[in-house]
C-alpha cells in the first residue's frame, strides 16, 4: 500500500510512534534504521534481530521502497546511471496525472575514495534551460523527501555495498523549487542515524531563485551552495535560461552575498561553456568582474551533447584560455571533468525516459 509511511522519511521519533501500535519496544526503531541505513536492508524478514512477530507486521505498517530500478547503465569511466520508476498514488503531480512520467534518472560518480550521488529532486524540470535534456518535457512532479533519500539507497546497493560519501543535488529538477522536500532530505542524509554524510560533502545547485536562496540562508546545516550562472550578463543569460527573466545577476549576487555573510561558505559558480556562444575571451573577462565581487570559486563545465539540441561542445583551447583569464584575475577556477558522457549521464544529459 503506497499510502503507508515511507521508511526514508521517518525519523527515529516518528518511527517509534509508527511502531508503538504494533507493540514494539522503542529500541526497535533504532534497530530498523540500522538495517536500512547501515546495511542497506529493506526487507523486514532479513532484519534478524527484530522479533519475528514484529517483522511479520512491518510490511503492513511501513513502505520500505517506493521506487523500482527499471534500467541501469555503466559508463566506461565507472559512472553508474539508474532509471527509477516511482509508485503513483501518493506522488505529487503538477500536470495531468494520466500523462505524467513517474521516472527519474540518478547517477553515482566514483573518484578515488569518493562515491558521489547526483540526485534528482523533481520529475523533469520547470526551468527549461535551452542546453539541458532534463527540462525538454517540462515538469511532471516533485519528488517527496523519501523518494529523494531512497535514490541513495538504490545507488549504494547497485553493485554491492558502495557507501555514498558525497551528495550533489545536480540531477533532474530545480532543488530550491522543491524546497521543503529537499531540506528534509538533507537532514536525513546528514543525520547520524541516517546516511551520516557530512554537511560539507553535500552541495545544492540552483539556477537562481533569490527569495529561495535567502530562505536557504536560515538552514542550519552548512552545505555548499552552487549557483548555475552560465552567462556573465543578463542578456546572454536570458537566451539560455528562461527563468532568468525573473531575476537579474545583480539580484542573484545580492542573495548569494547574504548566504556568504550568514554562513562564511563561499559560493560555487557553475558555468557551462557552449561553443562560440559564451566561451570567448570577452565572456571570461566579464565573468571575472562578476565573480570578483564576492567570495566565489568557479567550475567550468564543457557542454555535454544532447540529441535534438543545437549546441556544440567547446574547443579545448578555448576552455583553457577561459580558465587562464579567470585565474589571472585571482578567481579560483576549475574545469570539471565530464563523467558518464558515453551513457548520457553527464551534466545536462539526464532525462526521464528508458535508457538505451
Amino acid at each position: 500500500m503506497t499510502s503507508l509511511p515511507h521508511i526514508f522519511e521517518l525519523t527515529p521519533d516518528t518511527l517509534r510512534s509508527t511502531l508503538a501500535p504494533l507493540g514494539a519496544q522503542p529500541y526497535a526503531a533504532d534497530q530498523i534504521l540500522e538495517w536500512v541505513y547501515r546495511r542497506g536492508v529493506v526487507d523486514p524478514q532479513q532484519m534478524t534481530n527484530i522479533p519475528a512477530a514484529l517483522r511479520s507486521k512491518l510490511a503492513d505498517a511501513i513502505c520500505f521502497e517506493r521506487g523500482t530500478i527499471v534500467a541501469s547503465q555503466a559508463a566506461s569511466d565507472g559512472t553508474d546511471k539508474i532509471l527509477i520508476e516511482w509508485d503513483a498514488p501518493t506522488l505529487p503531480i503538477l500536470d495531468d496525472p494520466a500523462a505524467s512520467s513517474r521516472r527519474t534518472e540518478t547517477v553515482m560518480i566514483p573518484g578515488g575514495q569518493r562515491r558521489t550521488a547526483c540526485l534528482s529532486s523533481q520529475i523533469g524540470c520547470p526551468v527549461g534551460c535551452t542546453f539541458c535534456a532534463s527540462g525538454i518535457g517540462g515538469l511532471d512532479g516533485n519528488l517527496t523527501t523519501g523518494r529523494i533519500v531512497e535514490q541513495v539507497h538504490h545507488l549504494q546497493n547497485l553493485n554491492g555495498a558502495q557507501r555514498i560519501t558525497n551528495i550533489v543535488f545536480m540531477g533532474m529538477g530545480e532543488p530550491l523549487a522543491n524546497f521543503s522536500a529537499v531540506i528534509d532530505a538533507i537532514r536525513i542524509l546528514n543525520a547520524d542515524w541516517g546516511f551520516g554524510i557530512g554537511a560539507r560533502r553535500i552541495t545544492v545547485s540552483t539556477v537562481g531563485m533569490p527569495a529561495a536562496i535567502r530562505k536557504f540562508v536560515t538552514f542550519n546545516i552548512p552545505v555548499t551552495l552552487a549557483l548555475s550562472l552560465h552567462a556573465p550578463n543578463d542578456e546572454l543569460r536570458r537566451q539560455l535560461i528562461p527563468w532568468a527573466e525573473y531575476s537579474t545577476i545583480e539580484e542573484l549576487l545580492s542573495a548569494c552575498q547574504e548566504w556568504f555573510d550568514a554562513t562564511g561558505r563561499e559560493i560555487t559558480l557553475e558555468y557551462i561553456l557552449l561553443r562560440d556562444l559564451n566561451d570567448q575571451r570577452e565572456h571570461a573577462q566579464e565573468l571575472a568582474t562578476v565573480a570578483g565581487r564576492m567570495r566565489a570559486n568557479i567550475n567550468l563545465i564543457r557542454y555535454n551533447e544532447v540529441d535534438g539540441l543545437p549546441w556544440k561542445r567547446p574547443l579545448d583551447e578555448d576552455v583553457l584560455a577561459f580558465q587562464r583569464i579567470l585565474r589571472g584575475s585571482g578567481i579560483n577556477t576549475h574545469i570539471r571533468a565530464s563523467r558518464g558522457r558515453d551513457i548520457a549521464a553527464a551534466c545536462g544529459q539526464l532525462r526521464h525516459e528508458a535508457s538505451t
